[in-house]
């Protein structure tokens, strides 16, 4: 068997981290056997080097292997790349044609971010690792291949599968072995070797002197946790290596390269573990814009209780504490100064509560008669809350869609959209 240094020396891996260490490991013993290996980790710390190293240390070696990047086939077509097509099976379809299980008979496939397979084409995969049994599309032949198959993946599996993104049945098949990559934030002490390595690399590439880190820019570069991995420190040093006039760099020169990091929300990716969809995100605005109105609701109740009180009880009999609890209620400029806020409330269907109440600092100013309509009920319907909305920025804009998209926050063709919905042409 291959030992882990001549691997490492073959493949221009850098590093001495033991996670590292052992997933290079696991993947020369499970080499010589046939069983599907599921790679997990991070983009950009190196996922694709175990297919790699599982192909070349297998009896498999000299045989076909195939890259499939399932995240950059689109849906319609996946089928027919993996397990090939008939001809006139779907439009364009002119000619019969191999797919990669075919072709690389014997082989291996390394299938690159598995998470994004559709559902069916994972119903198609389980049955070729279950049985090495496929049919191309618009065939009913039945075809058997000999193929190995590792996976990798950036996505929680076991959330896409809570989602209903991902077969349960078919990750435990590929998942045989798994072997997890350690992100570049975990391997501090190879972060400098890695930027040495690739400092040659590039001084040899562009011909210009290599780069050199002072003491206090290789603490900075340490401690920063490199959300792109490997793959961000590679172009960070090319980078580097081109630009900069000098060849020794501190660590204010390399913080022009490296933001500083902050304790700020971090941005979601779409498809990374922990995102959110348009669909669950779209339920929560709905829910955070029915949480607002039922305050406004609220509030609207409040006032008319209060004013009720006040009415009842008469003036005389109010404490400062209640008197102060007036004022905050009923002080004009508590409320939103712009009337598109959803914390604007409207009085413009009932007389305004006498202003003296709030105003006098007086007992004997306070006016006795108090006149309080019912407060108008407010709707709960969504639908006409957003209605109301886009007729108001509308309103506000004179009709010009553009700025009223950016004042609602969404994109003029939502807004087309939204305007034909409701009828509002006109």
């Amino acid at each position: 068997m291959t030992d882990l240094q001549s691997i490492k020396t073959r493949y221009g891996i850098i590093g001495n981290y033991p996670a590292l260490n052992r997933a290079l490991e696991k993947a020369i013993q499970v080499a010589p056997t046939d069983i599907s290996v599921l790679v997990i980790g991070e983009s950009g710390v190196g996922k694709e080097f175990i297919p790699k190293i599982i192909h070349s240390e297998s009896r498999r070696k000299h045989q076909p292997y195939i890259v499939v990047n399932c995240g950059a086939i689109p849906e319609g077509t996946i089928d027919s790349e993996l397990f090939g097509h008939e001809k006139g099976a779907f439009t364009g379809a002119t000619s019969t044609r191999k797919g990669y299980f075919e072709v690389a008979d014997g082989g291996t496939i390394f299938l690159d971010e598995v998470g994004e397979l559709p559902l069916q084409t994972q119903v198609r995969l389980l049955r070729v690792l279950e049985s090495g049994e496929f049919m191309k599309v618009g065939s009913s032949q039945v075809q058997k291949t000999d193929v190995r198959i590792v996976a990798a993946t950036n996505v929680n599996m076991m959330k896409a599968i809570q989602d209903g993104r991902f077969r349960e049945d078919l990750y435990y098949r590929l998942n045989t072995v798994q072997i997890d990559m350690p992100a570049l934030r975990e391997r501090k002490g190879d972060i400098h070797l890695l930027f040495r390595k690739f400092a040659i690399d590039f001084a040899e590439k562009y011909r210009m002197p290599e780069l050199k880190l002072t003491d206090d820019a290789v603490s900075y570069l340490e401690n920063y946790s490199f959300p792109g991995n490997v793959r961000q420190l590679r172009n960070l040093v090319e980078q580097m290596t081109v630009v900069e006039q000098k060849r020794e760099i501190n660590s204010v020169r390399l913080a022009e390269y490296i933001p500083v990091q902050a304790n700020l929300p971090a941005v979601v990716q779409k498809n990374q573990p922990g995102s959110i969809s348009t669909s669950e995100f779209h339920s929560e605005r709905e829910i955070m814009y029915k949480i607002l109105f039922d305050m406004r609701n609220d509030i609207n109740d409040l006032k008319s209780l209060t004013s009720e009180l006040i009415k009842n009880r008469g003036t005389g009999g109010l404490s400062n504490q209640e008197q102060d609890l007036i004022n905050r209620i009923y002080t004009p400029e508590k409320q939103s100064a712009n009337p598109n806020s959803l914390l604007y409330f409207e009085n413009s269907n009932r007389n305004p509560v006498n202003p003296t109440i709030i105003s006098s600092p007086n007992e004997n100013d306070y006016v006795e008669d108090i006149e309080v309509e019912e407060a108008q009920p407010v709707s709960l319907s969504l639908q006409n809350n957003e209605r109301e909305l886009i007729v108001r920025a509308l309103e506000k804009h004179k009709g010009r869609r553009n700025k009223a998209a950016d004042e609602l926050g969404i994109s003029q063709r939502t807004l087309y959209r939204k305007i034909k919905q409701y009828n509002l042409e006109d």
